[in-house]
């Protein structure tokens, strides 16, 4: 009588995977739940803090860009998501909320597209990070570089076509262009530099801790 194999589990893929991994059932979804009111939680702290320069910045697509790498496309969506529903709801979590009003109408207005955007860079990070890209760092930083790219896009598109400005809607694209985008383009270039140096690093630190 032949002795059956073990079964093979797939190695983790994303920083929550490797030190909470996920259990299905009732834990599992508490686990989901914890994971994304803590990103939800991380994107508020990061849309408070404001990086000195000639233009004021603040920290949330690197920490978009984080929670992709560290949860993956679901949770990391999922966060996102309760991060934009907390503002819609009328919580002030945004950037310029004070003195900005949060609620649904603050989705009109000019940042709304780079909102929007914050989901489709999760999400194009996360699927990365679930297909194991983390561990082929030249890779992943061209994924970073593209959902960064993905997410600038959709804010200059909405604030070009759709946002309120005053009285009107949109502002045209190369005025667009002119004031969200181009600004901001070298202190996002150095946030995707770090990310791509960073994440591999310490996907593959903890998970060299984790096998120990």
């Amino acid at each position: 009588m032949s002795e059956s194999a073990a079964p093979v589990q797939a190695p983790a893929t994303s920083v929550a995977a490797l030190l909470w991994p996920s259990r299905s059932g009732r834990i599992g979804a508490v686990r989901a739940v914890l994971l994304a009111i803590a990103g939800a939680c991380l994107l508020t702290i990061s849309a408070k803090v404001q990086v000195p320069g000639p233009v004021p910045m603040t920290l949330q697509t690197l920490a978009v860009l984080g929670l992709g790498a560290a949860l993956g496309l679901r949770l990391a969506v999922a966060s996102v998501g309760l991060y934009l529903l907390q503002g819609a709801l009328g919580l002030p979590v945004f950037a310029n909320t004070p003195p900005l009003a949060p609620g649904l109408a603050y989705f009109a207005g000019p940042t709304g597209g780079f909102l929007a955007g914050f989901l489709l860079s999760a999400a194009i990070v996360g699927a990365a990070a679930d297909r194991g890209l983390m561990r082929r760092p030249g890779t992943f930083a061209v994924v970073l570089a593209g959902a960064n790219a993905a997410l600038l896009a959709c804010g200059w598109v909405w604030l070009a076509l759709a946002a309120t400005v005053g009285t009107g809607s949109g502002v045209g694209f190369g005025r667009a262009f002119a004031l969200g985008v181009q600004p901001f383009l070298l202190g996002e270039a150095i946030k995707v530099a770090l990310a791509a140096l960073a994440f591999p690093l310490v996907y593959r630190a903890l998970a060299h801790l984790v096998r120990r």
